[in-house]
């Protein structure tokens, strides 16, 4: 008897989890691309399955597409902790000094990240709607979101009385969108040509009319 050939295995995904590998190559996509290339057809070509594989666990390309806007803005609040432990102060340093210095990291982390990854900046933001099942936590290392990130040390700074208790509430919508405009200008507007260096004097401006704003 003949006997039939093996099948070869698979190593583009572990068994069981060809979902998340899915996702996987979806922010490789995102990465390099945008949320434009992220697609199913793709995604399944580089985890190694058939294309009708995909549809075991995302009914159509937006679902995918949410789940990698939820990775790429989990990237964010990564990159947005390491900002914030790169400019970590002494143990001694004033709360409020500790804060401000907290705060600048975050924005300067925020506009960084879109430069440095854009691809992943514009799939972030590519859609609002959230994923009711199997939701992928847009979340850092820590655990926290890049809101949650804002949102602590704005509540840091009002508790060291350097924020008005009275202007608190809702700061934190304040400072996101003064800062996610500048990012986007610089890599989608009529920034985006800023001679080197400039672009970053335009960001110090921001950031300290931030912390004169609060």
């Amino acid at each position: 008897m003949t006997s039939r050939p093996r099948t070869p295995r698979r190593t583009t995904y572990r068994h069981g989890d060809l979902r998340n590998a899915l996702i996987e190559a979806g922010l490789e996509l995102a990465r390099a691309d945008g949320p434009e290339a992220v697609v199913l057809r793709e995604a399944t070509r580089r985890a190694g399955v058939s294309p009708n594989a995909a549809y075991r666990h995302f009914a159509d390309r937006s679902a995918l597409l949410r789940e990698v806007a939820q990775r790429s803005l989990a990237e964010l609040a990564t990159a947005l902790e390491h900002r914030a432990a790169d400019e970590r102060r002494d143990a001694g340093e004033p709360p409020a000094d500790a804060a401000r210095a907290r705060l600048r990291a975050l924005c300067h982390g925020y506009i960084g990240f879109a430069r440095t990854e854009p691809g992943l900046f514009r799939t972030a933001f590519a859609t609002s709607r959230m994923p009711e099942e199997h939701h992928a936590p847009a979340a850092g290392e820590s655990g926290n979101t890049a809101l949650e990130h804002l949102t602590a040390v704005l509540d840091d700074l009002a508790a060291a009385g350097t924020l008005p208790a009275e202007r608190r509430p809702g700061a934190e919508y304040f400072v996101w969108s003064a800062v996610h405009g500048l990012a986007s200008l610089l890599i989608d507007g009529p920034l985006r040509g800023l001679p080197a260096g400039r672009d970053e004097e335009v960001a110090q401006r921001l950031v300290a009319a931030i912390e004169r704003g609060l």
